[in-house]
C-alpha cells in the first residue's frame, strides 16, 4: 500500500511538471509573436527609431530589386514631412532656401520618385553612414554638384553632424569644401569643377580658351585617395569658348571670328568626359568607385535666365508631358556615349568600378523644384533673374542621394 501511495504521488508531481512545462512553453510562445508583431511599439533611440521606420514596408525583394530600373519611373503624391528644414539643417546655403527666402508654396516637398517595377527605399542616414565607415566621397562639378553634397549633409545630419574642414584643404573655402565626420571617419567633399577641363580667360574677344585634352588639376590632382568620386556637368558648356588640344587653337563654339573652325557646343562637352575618364584611368593609385551624374536640365519658360525666363510651376509634369529634347537631350546622350565607351574600354582595361547615376529622367519632370526668384543668390540679390538651374532644399534633389545610397548597397542596379 504504501508503495502504491508513493508511486501515485510520483506520477502527480510528474503531471505537474509536464503541465506547468507547457504552459510555460506557450507563455513564451505567444509573448513572442505579441513582440515580433508590435517591434515598432519598443522604444528606441530617436535616430534608430527615424531610420528604422524609414526602411518599412519600402523595400523592394532582393530578386524584385535586381531587374529593376530605380531611373524609369514618375513622382507621385507623398504626405510625409521631407527629411529636414531649414530649421533642422544650418548647412542649407541661401541660394537653395527657398521656403525660408519667401517661397509660398511648399507642396513641391510632397512628392516622392516610385520607380515603375518596384519602390525606392527611403534615405537611411545611419545606413549610409555605415556604408562608407572611414571612407571619403568626392563631388566633382558645378554649383549643383554642391547641391547634391549639401543635400547629402543636411540627410546625414538626422544622425550626426560634421566639422567643417575646408580651411585645412583649400584657400577659397567657397568652392571647395570638406566635411569630415569624425564618429565614422568619413570625409565628404566638393571639388570645384565646372568645365572639367583646364580653362583660361584671354582668348579672342575674351572668350574663354577650354582646352579639351586637359583635365582640371583642381579635381584631377586630388581624387587619387578618395573611395567616390560622383562627376558630373552641365549649364556652363551654353558659353561661348575656344576649343584648344595640343596647346593649339582647334575650333570654337558661338564665337564671332570667320577664320575659326566653328565647332558644337556638344564637341566640347563630349570632350571634357572624355578627357576626365581618360585622367582617371591614368591614376595609378585610384581604387575607387567612379559615379558619373547624368545632365540636370534647367526649366526656364517665357524666355532665358537672362531675358526674364522664370520656373513658376507647383506641380512636377506627368510622366511624357515634357519629354527631355533640344540640346538637354543632346547634352544628356553625349554624356552617355562617353561612359558606355569609357567603361567598355578604359575602365575594363584598369579593372575600376563604374556607375551611372541616371537622374535625368527624373528631373526633367520636376520643373516646380526650382529656387525660382526664392533663393538668396551669392553673386547678388536681383530678383528679375531667376534660377531655374539649382534645386531647393529639401527637394527633389535629396532623391539623387537616396539613388546613390542604393548604389551603395548593391552592384545589381539597372545602368551599372
Amino acid at each position: 500500500m504504501k508503495n502504491y501511495t508513493s508511486e501515485q504521488t510520483s506520477s502527480k508531481n510528474k503531471k505537474k511538471v509536464f503541465i506547468s512545462a507547457f504552459l510555460t512553453l506557450t507563455f513564451l510562445l505567444v509573448l513572442h509573436a505579441y513582440l515580433s508583431n508590435n517591434q515598432s511599439s519598443l522604444p528606441l533611440s530617436p535616430s534608430v527609431a527615424q531610420d528604422a521606420d524609414e526602411e518599412e514596408t519600402v523595400q523592394p525583394h532582393q530578386h524584385q530589386q535586381k531587374h529593376c530600373d530605380i531611373y524609369s519611373g514618375k513622382w507621385i503624391p507623398y504626405a510625409r514631412k521631407p527629411y529636414y528644414t531649414h530649421h533642422t539643417c544650418p548647412w542649407i546655403i541661401p541660394q537653395h532656401d527657398c521656403i525660408k527666402f519667401g517661397r509660398p508654396d511648399t507642396e513641391f516637398v510632397n512628392w516622392r520618385w516610385k520607380p515603375d517595377r518596384c519602390d525606392l527605399p527611403r534615405f537611411n542616414a545611419a545606413q549610409f553612414l555605415e556604408l562608407v565607415r572611414g571612407k571619403s566621397m568626392a563631388f566633382v562639378g558645378d554649383s549643383v554638384a554642391k547641391n547634391q553634397m549639401h543635400s547629402l549633409v543636411c540627410l546625414l545630419g538626422r544622425v550626426t553632424y560634421p566639422k567643417d574642414v575646408s580651411d585645412k584643404y583649400a584657400v577659397n573655402t567657397d568652392y571647395f569644401k570638406r566635411w569630415y565626420y569624425a564618429d565614422y571617419k568619413f570625409m565628404a567633399a566638393a571639388l570645384w569643377s565646372p568645365f572639367l577641363l583646364r580653362t583660361e580667360d584671354g582668348g579672342p574677344n575674351n572668350v574663354k580658351k577650354l582646352y579639351l585634352d586637359e583635365a582640371d588639376k583642381g579635381w584631377a590632382d586630388e581624387i587619387m585617395n578618395f573611395d567616390y568620386v560622383i562627376i558630373s556637368a552641365g549649364q556652363w558648356f551654353f558659353r561661348p569658348f575656344m576649343y584648344y588640344q595640343q596647346n593649339q587653337l582647334v575650333g570654337c563654339y558661338a564665337c564671332q571670328e570667320s577664320n575659326i573652325t566653328k565647332l558644337s557646343m556638344f564637341h566640347g562637352y563630349k570632350m571634357a568626359f572624355r578627357t576626365s575618364f581618360e585622367a582617371i584611368a591614368r591614376l595609378d593609385k585610384f581604387t575607387g568607385t567612379t559615379f558619373l551624374r547624368t545632365f540636370s536640365p534647367a526649366h526656364f519658360e517665357n524666355g532665358a535666365w537672362n531675358t526674364g525666363g522664370s520656373c513658376g510651376r507647383t506641380k512636377p509634369y506627368e510622366s511624357g508631358e515634357a519629354p527631355l529634347e533640344g540640346e538637354s537631350l543632346e547634352l544628356y546622350l553625349s554624356q552617355i556615349e562617353e561612359f558606355k565607351e569609357a567603361k567598355k574600354s578604359l575602365m575594363k582595361e584598369k579593372g575600376l568600378r563604374f556607375r551611372l547615376m541616371d537622374t535625368t529622367a527624373a528631373m526633367v519632370m520636376r520643373p516646380d523644384g526650382h529656387p525660382n526668384r526664392y533663393g538668396f543668390s551669392p553673386h547678388g540679390t536681383n530678383k528679375s533673374i531667376a534660377d531655374c538651374v539649382h534645386w531647393c532644399l529639401p527637394g527633389p534633389v535629396d532623391t539623387w542621394n537616396e539613388f546613390l545610397l542604393q548604389m551603395l548597397k548593391t552592384n545589381n542596379l539597372a545602368h551599372t
